[in-house]
């Protein structure tokens, strides 16, 4: 063999050789597992679920398409969320629907995003339907707050304004700041 063939040979061995280290390397990096990325432990598709109060009554009913729950921070994820509310009196009188929902399992409190509408079940109830992009409730108390633009429409009015507070058990809706209203009589 001559010097060109064995260079030729060498500098093909040398290319296979760290060819072979790379992929070795590439091979052992995707092996390693990151622990700062939480993977749900358990995961559910078009989810029916109905959660009771101490004395046995419905406290609220939740459904959703898609749903995920991490429990190294006690958190589960809603998407397209209809959530029912149930006051002290124990008939449902709130439908809640959004684009997404996080469930706080230690706080006991929902957090609804995107295209939040909260609608009357009852069609005699004055307050028909309340719009806005975000409103947290807390599930014992029943008490939601929200500090986002929000609009009411009932028979007869609208009315826009920023913040909300909503006390479900005393059946009270409080408007925070700027806001405007119309009515029209019948």
């Amino acid at each position: 063999m001559n010097r060109t063939t064995l260079a030729i040979c060498a500098f093909f061995g040398l290319a296979l050789t760290l060819y072979w280290q790379v992929q070795d390397k590439r091979n052992k990096m995707a092996l390693v597992v990151d622990t700062r990325i939480e993977r749900p432990d358990f995961v559910a598709d078009d989810l029916h679920t109905t959660e009771f109060n101490k004395l046995g009554l419905v406290d609220s009913k939740m459904s959703a398409t898609h749903m995920e729950h991490y429990s190294m921070t006690n958190t589960t994820l809603f998407t397209d969320p209809v959530l029912l509310l149930y006051p002290q009196n124990g008939k449902a009188q709130w439908q809640i629907t959004a684009k997404n929902a996080t469930l706080e399992q230690q706080t006991n409190k929902v957090s609804l995003q995107n295209d939040v509408i909260i609608n009357a079940i009852d069609i005699e109830e004055p307050l028909q339907s309340l719009e806005t992009q975000q409103v947290t409730f807390d599930l014992e108390t029943m008490i939601g707050r929200s500090e986002d633009p929000v609009i009411i429409k009932g028979n007869g009015f609208l009315i826009n304004g920023l913040g909300l507070f909503a006390d479900l058990n005393a059946e009270e809706i409080t408007l925070l700041s700027e806001v405007e209203g119309t009515y029209e009589p019948h």
